[in-house]
């Protein structure tokens, strides 16, 4: 799938027509983890001087098993970065299958309420809402949405943007 076909995308055209209008930077790098976001991220924020970050990182470090306390200390430190920079924080909370384990998957939904609730930050809601347990919109490897449900994770987003925005 082509960046063009992804859901950032059309959000950054939809965006683009609103009044105001606003910019979208899509910084997104496949197979991110939250330490890798971390170390990239103080250059993109001065770089681009957002009004507002999306931070959505974190599945990586769940497939991987890494442990929940650095999960939550790595995006407590991502959002008090965006926040320092000026920006609003959206945060976009992740999940995992479950056959890591009712405490870890537990563990893991719950660091994005945690987190979100302890920074002030925003929690949108789940990205993968109805696209996750539908094969048709998913990859092969059943972890990625396929071209077909990028309007739907569109959907699933934008009334938080906007709402965040409108603020």
């Amino acid at each position: 799938m082509s960046l063009e076909q992804g859901w950032v995308n059309m959000l950054a055209a939809q965006l683009a027509e609103a009044s105001p209008p606003a910019a979208v930077i899509n910084a997104s790098i496949s197979g991110e983890t939250t330490a890798g976001g971390l170390r990239r991220l103080p250059q993109l924020l001065e770089q681009h001087q957002p009004t507002v970050v999306i931070i959505e990182l974190g599945a990586n470090d769940g497939l991987r098993g890494y442990p929940l306390t650095g999960l939550r200390t790595n995006l407590n430190k991502l959002v008090a970065m965006s926040q320092q920079a000026g920006a609003r924080v959206i945060l976009a909370p992740m999940e995992i299958p479950p056959n890591y384990g009712a405490r870890y998957t537990e563990g893991f939904r719950e660091s994005f309420v945690d987190v979100a609730g302890d920074t002030d930050s925003t929690l949108a809601p789940f990205l993968l809402d109805g696209v996750a347990t539908d094969p048709a919109l998913m990859q092969d490897d059943g972890l990625h949405p396929n071209p077909a449900a990028q309007a739907r994770l569109l959907q699933n987003i934008l009334p938080t943007i906007q709402a965040v925005l409108a603020n």
